[in-house]
């Protein structure tokens, strides 16, 4: 999952931006793949995932033509409890010793309006491939104040961990969904 969302986001339509190749900028800080789920159907689990990498082709003449790839560090999950994520870490959900990576990679891409759209792609979670649909927004874009050129993004999709091979049905229904959150700022390379 370490690139998975972000760079789905910046595929969208003709905004105002160079044509070019953008890298996920994580190590600015500029980039985020949050996770949130019911507990129990009482309250919100949230959590993120703190190492990820992310690219994408971006043409704003030609947004069709533009890709997405993200790659997930499973090991990296963080929900602020210590013994939690250990839990999830385990072979009981994620296995991240077998599993240790989750991917997107974009299919094609939908206009949905002004600055929205669909990303179609594949998503690898646990060893099981199936095709999402990430809901993306631009959030805006230009040159940076350090001579480069950025795009930002944020995005969502809500999966259902059963169809990846990872039972939750203990948790009660509630937690048969868990949506994944991206918010995701470009550097152009």
């Amino acid at each position: 999952m370490k690139r998975i969302t972000a760079i789905l986001l910046s595929i969208v339509c003709a905004w105002p931006a160079s044509a070019g190749n953008y890298a996920f900028d994580t190590p600015g800080m500029h980039a985020f793949i949050h996770f949130r789920v019911k507990h129990l159907g009482f309250s919100w689990l949230y959590g993120q995932f703190r190492s990820f990498e992310g690219k994408f082709a971006f043409d704003p003449a030609d947004p069709a033509s533009s890709s997405v790839h993200v790659e997930i560090d499973m090991s990296s999950l963080d929900s602020n409890h210590a013994e939690r994520d250990k839990h999830l870490r385990s072979d009981d959900y994620l296995n991240v010793d077998e599993y240790p990576t989750a991917r997107f990679v974009s299919k094609r891409v939908e206009v949905t309006g002004d600055d929205s759209a669909s990303v179609i792609g594949d998503f690898t979670l646990h060893g099981t491939t199936r095709e999402i649909s990430l809901d993306v927004r631009h959030i805006g874009g230009g040159p940076d104040p350090w001579g480069g050129e950025r795009q930002g993004f944020e995005g969502s999709v809500a999966i259902q961990p059963a169809d990846y091979g990872i039972e939750m049905a203990h948790l009660g229904p509630a937690s048969a969904t868990v949506e994944i959150i991206l918010s995701i700022e470009g550097v152009q390379r």
